[in-house]
């Protein structure tokens, strides 16, 4: 499968952008584990354009990440297309927009997922962004605002028509939310369009290795999105890839295994955000290496309070050496947000 010049390979597997989760070091660990394509936290056009210290620090990219997405979300075409321009000029690989985040506070704003309400422009702003920018332009969007007007099929064709690179879609609507099961069916449609050429990726719901098999074989998309399953869990990737190729499933790690892989994302997550930063932003992650543990709620209170990186190593280490011999497979992932 190919964006434009970029060759993912057979059959590759995308990281979802997810606001407060794929910074630097989560992308990291995802890199490192078999994600072939991942994508910034979402970034507001705005916040670019007044120059917002953390709209500004979510373009930070790394070689080796490549290849790496901006995603860019807003409701204003001269404001998205001027962060287009910021985005392009940070080196990423292509440029994402948002039309797909369903939170009341971005899409009752017209952005994200809001804008399957005024498709004419949504068709605009993504003409303008192509028009704007030297780099590919994909976007991430829904099957529509409600099951009353689910027009993905016509939204596809139209945004293709307008030059996008690639289309990943979000098998719900904007009002479910993250509520129910995706839906397929018409990812699978809009893929068998005879008037659709260009790449398309489905998103939703995908946990395992087999529900991934499932999606390439029942719908024939050019790609898989994952985004929730991989809290806790980055090496989803391996699994994935090691299932797509043996049709065989792997080994889950051990808690020895879970704790070396937490330390390396703590390592990262303080050399890309300082110590105080990067002991916050890995505490949404830390307990999700080890859900399922039994009698770990004491364990789990210190590992998300904890400010010290030293203090958080010894109890990794505490952890290894309570709970070392206990059966992986038993260990189950938490979400703690959710996939825009």
């Amino acid at each position: 499968m190919k964006i434009a010049t970029i060759d993912l390979g057979e059959k590759p597997l995308f990281l979802a952008p997810m606001e407060d989760v794929t910074d630097p070091s989560f992308r990291f660990m995802c890199k490192r584990y078999g994600a072939d394509m991942v994508y910034t936290e979402f970034i507001p056009s705005d916040g670019l354009i007044r120059d917002a210290s953390k709209a500004l620090a979510k373009l930070n990219i790394f070689d080796y990440e490549r290849p790496v997405g901006i995603q860019l979300y807003g409701h204003e075409i001269e404001p998205m297309v001027e962060a287009a321009r910021m985005a392009e000029a940070a080196g990423p690989d292509l440029i994402d927009i948002n039309f797909g985040c369903p939170v009341r506070k971005i899409a009752g704003r017209g952005a994200g997922s809001g804008m399957m309400r005024d498709v004419p422009k949504m068709v605009e702003m993504t003409r303008r962004i192509v028009g704007a920018v030297k780099l590919p332009v994909t976007v991430k969007t829904r099957l529509g605002w409600d099951d009353d007007s689910k027009n993905i099929v016509e939204i596809a064709e139209r945004l293709q028509d307008v030059g996008i690179a690639a289309l990943t879609i979000h098998g719900r609507t904007r009002a479910q939310m993250y509520r129910g099961e995706a839906d397929w069916t018409l990812i699978g449609e809009v893929k068998r369009n005879p008037r659709m050429t260009i790449p398309v990726i489905g998103n939703g719901d995908i946990g395992s290795p087999q529900q991934a098999a499932g999606a390439f074989d029942r719908y024939g998309v050019d790609g898989v999105m994952i985004g929730r399953a991989t809290y806790g869990r980055p090496w989803i990737f391996t699994e994935i890839r090691h299932y797509l190729t043996t049709g065989r499933l792997m080994p889950q790690p051990s808690v020895r295994e879970r704790v070396e892989l937490a330390k390396l994302h703590l390592d990262k997550s303080l050399e890309f955000k300082g110590e105080k930063g990067g002991v916050l932003e890995m505490r949404r992650h830390l307990s999700c290496y080890f859900k399922g543990l039994p009698d770990f709620k004491a364990t789990r209170l210190k590992l998300v309070t904890l400010f010290d990186p030293d203090e958080i190593r010894a109890t990794l280490d505490y952890v290894a050496e309570t709970w070392g011999d206990f059966d992986a497979s038993e260990i189950v992932p938490q979400p703690l947000s959710h996939n825009v």
